[in-house]
């Protein structure tokens, strides 16, 4: 992933170095493991464990030559150990260090994936506290509907973000697993006691039938998950961003008045970069899902066909993640919510958005629902197309009609925000 977009505790994750430090823990763990199965003598294993290492470089000139990354790299650390490194990648196949490696790169990045998304979550569900009681218009269709409160809006994205937190939890957990069965799956070097010892030691769980390599629907899974919490990030930045349109103007993304630039020629705007940023990496995070699922199939008992797009993915993917959940909970704690400019555009349609609670009025005053409907459709229309307000329309059509019904209730705005409290109350439970 490009620096840009990288954070420096999850970027330093999938660095070229983290990732040969990954590949020579596990080689090092079987090492320990053998030893302590009598397969390695103790003062081979201290040489091993003193003098094993590798500079990257060194290991990028080595492949130059074997055109085979992991074949390089046993070569680089073996070299300075001497005659006892002849036990390293004893009984091991590239795969065993390759997965079970990145089984515990998955396991750190996850770490880091799954603090973010639970601070996002958790500072949602804060500010949905916050404006629990804020009166503002619903909308279906782009379309003023009902009045509800932002605070329930923001309830909404919150229990989104919790179930996001769900899953990638679970994703994470069942993508950090390592195998070491060697060649085709079957032991025939190590015995499956190595592999568990190793697998111990590396805080990962086995693969129960590996086939030489962990099986890809466990990577698939894990992108799978990143791509919908992914979509509710943008399912929140385009909320923002509409919220944030000139005529509509509830919401705005934080901007930093007197330094921060929102345009290059016109120095009044203050657009909403950050959440349009966030909606088009969202399409990057699907775009790796569906690679990630087109990676499982492979064919036997392994082929490389997966690994020059996980190679990509799998960082890209949790390296976005992470940043993205950064800007939202950055937009989310420090954007500016205008509630008088919510409560101005609830006027917008003259009443006419309180047109459900005036057809059950008339209703319960007993006309049928399709007259009912029909004097409440015409006397919203009118208020909308004249500027008259509802209001005044439909007191003035009852009452040449001789029905009677509470206006003041039918207008109560209290009713909207009457169970707004207990609704974003569910966030506690």
């Amino acid at each position: 992933m490009i620096e840009r977009y990288t954070r420096d505790a999850i970027g330093a994750v999938w660095s070229e170095q983290a990732k040969f430090d990954s590949w020579l823990e596990v080689e090092l763990a079987v090492c320990d493991a053998l030893f302590e199965h009598d397969v390695i003598p103790a003062a081979d294993l201290t040489a091993i464990k003193d003098r094993a290492a590798f500079t990257v470089q060194a290991v990028k000139d080595r492949e130059k030559i074997t055109n085979h990354d992991v074949a390089a790299f046993v070569d680089i650390i073996s070299e300075p150990v001497g005659e006892a490194g002849r036990w390293i990648h004893y009984g091991l196949t590239s795969s065993d260090v390759l997965d079970t490696a990145l089984g515990v790169q998955i396991k750190k990045a996850g770490e880091i994936v799954l603090v973010g998304a639970r601070e996002y979550a958790a500072a949602l569900a804060e500010r949905a506290r916050e404006f629990e009681d804020a009166l503002c218009p619903g909308r279906t269709h782009g379309v003023h509907a009902e009045p509800t409160t932002f605070g329930v809006k923001l309830a909404g994205f919150a229990f989104e973000a919790r179930r996001n937190l769900d899953r990638l939890e679970r994703a994470f957990e069942q993508a950090s697993v390592g195998a070491l069965s060697g060649a085709v799956g079957t032991y025939s070097a190590n015995g499956p006691e190595i592999e568990a010892a190793v697998l111990q030691r590396l805080g990962l769980k086995a693969e129960p039938v590996s086939t030489q390599v962990v099986a890809r629907d466990r990577h698939a899974e894990l992108l799978t998950a990143i791509s919908l919490a992914g979509a509710g990030l943008e399912r929140f930045a385009t909320e923002i961003r509409a919220l944030q349109k000139t005529e509509v103007r509830e919401v705005e993304e934080p901007f930093a008045s007197g330094k921060q630039k929102g345009s290059s020629a016109m120095p009044h705007k203050r657009n909403p970069i950050t959440c349009e940023r966030i909606t088009g990496l969202a399409r990057v995070l699907r775009g790796n899902a569906q690679a990630a699922v087109e990676n499982v199939a492979l064919w036997h008992e392994r082929d490389i066909s997966h690994s020059g797009a996980e190679r990509i993915i799998l960082p890209d993917s949790t390296i976005l993640l992470d940043y993205m959940q950064y800007l939202a909970t950055k937009i989310v704690t420090g954007m500016t919510v205008h509630t008088e400019r919510m409560l101005s555009n609830l006027e917008v349609t003259h009443g006419a958005l309180f047109s459900q609670r005036a057809l059950l009025a008339l209703v319960g005053a007993g006309l049928t629902r399709d007259d009912a409907y029909r004097i409440v459709q015409r006397n919203a229309q009118q208020a909308w197309d004249t500027g008259t307000h509802f209001r005044d329309l439909l007191a003035a059509d009852a009452a040449d009609q001789g029905i009677e019904i509470d206006i003041e209730a039918v207008f109560d705005p209290s009713a909207y925000t009457k169970h707004a409290r207990a609704i974003v109350g569910r966030l506690d439970d």
